[in-house]
């Protein structure tokens, strides 16, 4: 008789050990769920940010109040930073905005520029110009597709916690 219920005491302990693994297995899943929420709700809020700068310089591109090759910088180097199923390829996208960029990302900006000899800079400048020129309507035309995929994507994310 000892047995038995020795063995019935065993049996309710190993059957609670049990439940409370059970429970901890599922608190465990509702948490990494809970996680990855977090995780996609930070990366929508990151690129909405990005969008909205992305945005404003595309208005600033089309209205001419910024450089087209400094515009074509700060554009696919910030659209780099986007995440998810939002990521735009600019160079498949958008050819001309990219083309000024691989003409552009390498020369001397700031102090950096003006350390250079007069004739290189000359020299950099009219390359510059010279593919500013040939792309501007292309370009600008970009820049208005651009702002318009965007332009759904910038809305503010509510965030409702559970």
């Amino acid at each position: 008789m000892d047995m038995v219920v020795l063995a019935s005491i065993g049996a309710i302990i190993i059957l609670g050990l049990a439940a409370y693994a059970a429970y901890l297995l599922k608190k465990l899943n509702k948490q990494k769920q809970l996680i990855q929420q977090h995780q996609a709700l930070a990366i929508a809020k990151r690129n909405a940010k990005i969008f909205e700068s992305v945005d404003t310089l595309c208005l600033a591109g089309i209205q001419g109040q910024c450089d087209l090759s400094e515009l074509s910088i700060r554009l696919c180097n910030i659209l780099d930073y986007v995440q998810g199923e939002q990521r735009i390829d600019v160079a498949e996208c958008y050819p001309a905005l990219s083309e000024l960029f691989k003409v552009v990302k390498d020369m001397a900006r700031g102090d950096e520029r003006q350390q250079l000899a007069k004739q290189e800079r000359m020299k950099q400048n009219l390359a510059r110009h010279k593919t500013e020129t040939r792309l501007n309507d292309a370009i600008i035309a970009e820049l208005k597709d651009l702002q318009g995929r965007v332009a759904p994507l910038n809305q503010q994310i509510s965030i409702q916690m559970k």
